[in-house]
């Protein structure tokens, strides 16, 4: 899938290192309990490997149109972990700190939620987040995404008492979205 400035594409086997660097990058996880190590991000590879098996959606590798250049994660996961509110399809991204402040993960997260109800039966999407991280909450925003305190949360996969447990919910309907859509 393309956007005006991203390809969203399939994992394949040799993204693992760059994916490894991307995740073990401290700035680029501030808002996780810490940075993976290689086990950890291959882990998590497989799993968005499992999830476009099993579900025919997952997490995308995010590269520019013009070089191909890792921007970071952009896609839909489903969320599985113990709240209110799931089962639940989530829009989420990670991006390289180089490609921050530039609208790439609202462009990408736009054309994910466009795929997402076009493939999916799903009435909503929701995005989470650490209730710190106010820069994804803004791309939330933009996105259309209106919070929900109600559905506010501790992680339950993150440590109890830790300072990042606390996360917050966005959600748009597929009436929403169509209303409001950004162009990709």
């Amino acid at each position: 899938m393309t956007t005006a400035r991203l390809r969203l594409r399939g994992w394949r086997e040799p993204d693992r290192d760059e994916l490894a660097v991307l995740n073990a990058d401290p700035v680029v996880m501030e808002y996780f309990p810490e940075p993976l190590d290689r086990a950890q991000s291959d882990a998590v590879f497989d799993k968005w490997q499992r999830n476009w098996s099993e579900h025919g959606y997952g997490f995308w590798r995010a590269e520019t149109r013009a070089d191909g250049q890792l921007v970071g994660i952009i896609g839909l996961g489903y969320a599985t972990f113990e709240a209110s509110f799931t089962p639940v399809v989530e829009v989420g991204w990670r991006l390289a700190v180089d490609y921050w402040g530039h609208g790439l993960a609202t462009e990408g997260a736009s054309a994910s939620l466009r795929f997402g109800f076009d493939t999916t039966d799903a009435e909503s999407i929701v995005a989470i987040t650490s209730a710190m991280n106010v820069r994804s909450q803004r791309v939330m925003q933009r996105l259309g995404m209106d919070h929900e305190p109600a559905l506010d949360f501790e992680h339950p996969n993150v440590p109890a008492g830790h300072r990042l447990q606390p996360h917050v919910v966005y959600r748009i309907s597929r009436t929403a979205f169509h209303q409001n859509c950004l162009p990709t």
